[in-house]
């Protein structure tokens, strides 16, 4: 079977929370479930972890977490019919003191609107759908003009044109929610609109003092994330391209230009970057994409990203399966074409760290011999995440006697998690171990060339400091 390096990350929701279902996604190769905090209840979000915890468990496989925090809330109030058809030129009001909505006005959830916009602000409701003027502010009212009609409907969000608005990324549910994550034992935590590394930072501190250890993940989405997209990535463990709200306060135009510029930030600094955002959005309610749809995900693959994100067509669509078997087939094909284009990197650079040392070496002495997989001997995952930056084309399996580790690994490009038992074993033992590991999972034969990467001495903390070669099979690992 053809290995797929970049990793799928689905949402679950209504169409795909049933342990039948959920089994069928993750045997077609879902490698990380998205458990989105806006929606549903904490014990929701707590019963569906466990369900697909008890499912990874059933089919032997290891599968990550991901807790999406819902952010600032910028949304408008309920119409009292539901919904309203607005027309260009027509005069629309925004009043953070209306209850029911109409014809003519809508109440707001974000309160302080009104102190933040003034005449000739550029208001962007439904994803952008339809767009208003402010012509003028007075007192809790914000009286716009419609630019770009259309059919509103209760509780869309707006932005603003340009970014600016000043609302906190973690409010009072959020910090509840992370409770609820830390609970579920999540593996990462994403946070919603973060404006600088402080955002990152405190959302980290709050992990750590609910006893968790998830990594963080910064989505951007925001127009002032882009200014400190440097200082973010370097205080997150791994950033989301988050094309809904970004495209609507940047400009759908700027997206992909920003996109492969996220993507190679993300990797330079040897962080992971999910890729999200309306990427098979066309199945929600088909059963094959668009071609448009297959070469987004196609160009995603291409500029590095390490996986790309489901959120309707999994959550709430009619081909839940069939979306995750698309993806898969188009990543696979993509990967033929983005290997046969690497060559070794960082060649000239002058390293830090001796496990990104190491990591360049295997790479090197990979892509020069017929090595047919690389082998990580791992406490805490980092020498994997080494190995997954330096573009590896043979598969990276990463030992590790840690499950939690095992699961963070799920979301690194070209890195295969596998349990290894290493408790009072001496190190010839436990590389005798790896060897086994991979026979029995039928990974490598007998005969093949493997690299084994690990720090001595073994199981004591540290970085990995050790390359070395074997043929399996020969027991010769002293």
């Amino acid at each position: 079977m053809t290995l797929r390096k970049t990793k799928i990350v689905a949402t679950l929701g209504p169409s795909s929370s049933s342990e039948e279902m959920l089994a069928r996604m993750i045997t077609a190769g879902v490698n990380v479930v998205r458990l989105n905090f806006s929606h549903g209840l904490a014990a929701d979000h707590i019963q569906r972890a466990e369900t697909v915890r008890a499912i990874a468990t059933k089919l032997n496989r290891p599968i990550g977490i991901l807790c999406d925090l819902q952010g600032p809330k910028i949304r408008i109030g309920k119409f009292a019919l539901g919904k309203v058809s607005l027309k260009t030129g027509d005069l629309f009001t925004l009043d953070a003191a209306c209850e029911l909505g109409d014809q003519y006005h809508v109440g707001l959830d974000y309160k302080t609107l009104p102190q933040e916009v003034s005449a000739q602000t550029i208001l962007l409701l439904d994803d952008g759908r339809i767009t208003m003027q402010v012509d003028r502010v007075i007192g809790q009212k914000i009286h716009c003009v419609v630019l770009n009609g259309g059919t509103l409907s209760d509780n869309k969000g707006i932005n603003r044109q340009g970014g600016g608005l000043s609302a906190d990324a973690l409010t009072k549910k959020d910090r509840e929610d992370i409770k609820t994550a830390v609970a579920l034992e999540a593996d990462y935590i994403a946070i919603s609109f973060p404006k600088s590394a402080a955002d990152v930072e405190l959302a980290r501190s709050l992990v750590k003092k609910a006893g968790g250890n998830a990594s963080i993940i910064a989505k951007i989405e925001r127009a002032e994330a882009i200014g400190n997209l440097e200082a973010i990535i370097e205080a997150s463990d791994a950033i989301m391209v988050a094309r809904g709200d970004l495209g609507v306060e940047v400009g759908d135009a700027a997206v992909p230009g920003l996109q492969k510029r996220m993507i190679r930030m993300a990797r330079a600094q040897n962080k992971l970057v999910i890729t999200a955002t309306q990427m098979m959005e066309s199945m929600i309610t088909s059963p094959i994409p668009t071609r448009a749809e297959v070469s987004d995900v196609a160009n995603a693959v291409l500029d590095g990203t390490d996986a790309v994100m489901l959120s309707a067509e999994t959550a709430a669509g009619q081909y839940p399966l069939e979306t995750v078997q698309a993806v898969h087939r188009v990543v696979i094909e993509a990967e033929k074409e983005y290997f046969s284009q690497q060559h070794v990197q960082k060649l000239d650079q002058i390293f830090i760290k001796t496990d990104e040392a190491v990591a360049a070496a295997a790479i090197y002495t990979a892509q020069h011999l017929k090595i047919k997989a690389i082998a990580a001997l791992t406490q805490s995952g980092n020498a994997a995440q080494w190995l997954s930056r330096a573009d590896a084309e043979v598969p990276i399996y990463a030992l590790s006697p840690d499950k939690g580790a095992r699961r963070k690994l799920t979301l690194h490009r070209g890195v295969y998690p596998y349990p290894i038992e290493q408790e009072n074993k001496n190190r010839d033992e436990i590389l005798r171990e790896m060897e086994q590991v991979l026979l029995q999972e039928k990974v490598v034969n007998a005969g093949d060339l493997v690299l084994l990467t690990f720090g001595e001495p073994i199981g004591s903390p540290g970085g990995t400091n050790t390359l070395k070669i074997i043929k399996i099979g020969e027991n010769r690992l002293s």
